[in-house]
């Protein structure tokens, strides 16, 4: 398959590595954006800057016969294609694109419309990429779970009760976790975890994803936590 990407890093080689040898892959960075003529020869387009453009999806509609993937965790689908009122012709996936979850051997994925499933499994079969279909909702499934958890530790060291170490090898321990809360959350950057923390709190208006101010701290001053 001819394959292109238009994302930042670490998302770009995080996808160039689990796509895998046997596909034709370009990489353009978002600053490049965006000139949709010349992509009629892409068979899919990972456009994971799509939320920040979402005029593009007018442009998109002229390559009905591309499979379009995009991030799938700050926004939903339906609301990206409800706030540019486009119909959409072509398969539109979205991806849990946070980074350090790209590389996982399963693909988090939803969807648009529920038909295009088949093809969805089928185009990441291709790639020798299994994929699981979750609900499109903001957050999908394991990025609610996991900036849950976070959010939380935050909530637990702006009390005092432990350092950021302790519950990091707490968790671990306790929970047989890959990592603890605040080594993921360096992990997938401070930014990341506000911005889709805010999205989660602004669409489902649960305390539990409403941002603890420390960790708002360290997202307006840019700091990780170690």
């Amino acid at each position: 398959m001819n394959i292109l990407i238009i994302a930042d890093e670490p998302r770009q080689s995080e996808l160039k590595a689990r796509i895998g040898k046997g596909h034709k892959i370009e990489c353009i960075d978002e600053s490049e954006y965006y000139e949709i003529e010349g992509y009629e020869g892409y068979d899919a387009i990972f456009d994971l800057n799509l939320e920040y453009h979402v005029e593009v999806l007018e442009d998109y509609i002229l390559l009905d016969d591309t499979i379009i993937v995009t991030s799938g965790v700050k926004s939903s689908l339906a609301e990206l294609v409800f706030v540019e009122e486009v119909d959409c012709p072509f398969t539109l996936i979205g991806l849990n694109d946070l980074p350090g979850f790209i590389g996982r051997e399963q693909a988090e994925i939803s969807l648009l419309n529920d038909e295009d499933a088949i093809k969805a499994i089928a185009f990441f079969k291709s790639m020798n990429w299994p994929c699981h279909i979750v609900k499109d909702r903001v957050g999908m499934v394991s990025a609610r779970i996991v900036l849950m958890i976070i959010n939380e530790a935050a909530y637990t060291l702006q009390e005092g009760t432990a350092t950021a170490n302790d519950i990091d090898q707490s968790m671990k321990l306790g929970t047989n976790y890959p990592f603890g809360p605040f080594e993921w959350s360096d992990m997938i950057g401070i930014n990341s975890v506000y911005e889709t923390l805010e999205a989660l709190y602004h669409d489902t208006h649960d305390e539990r994803y409403k941002v603890c101010p420390l960790l708002k701290t360290k997202y307006l001053k840019s700091e990780d936590w170690y």
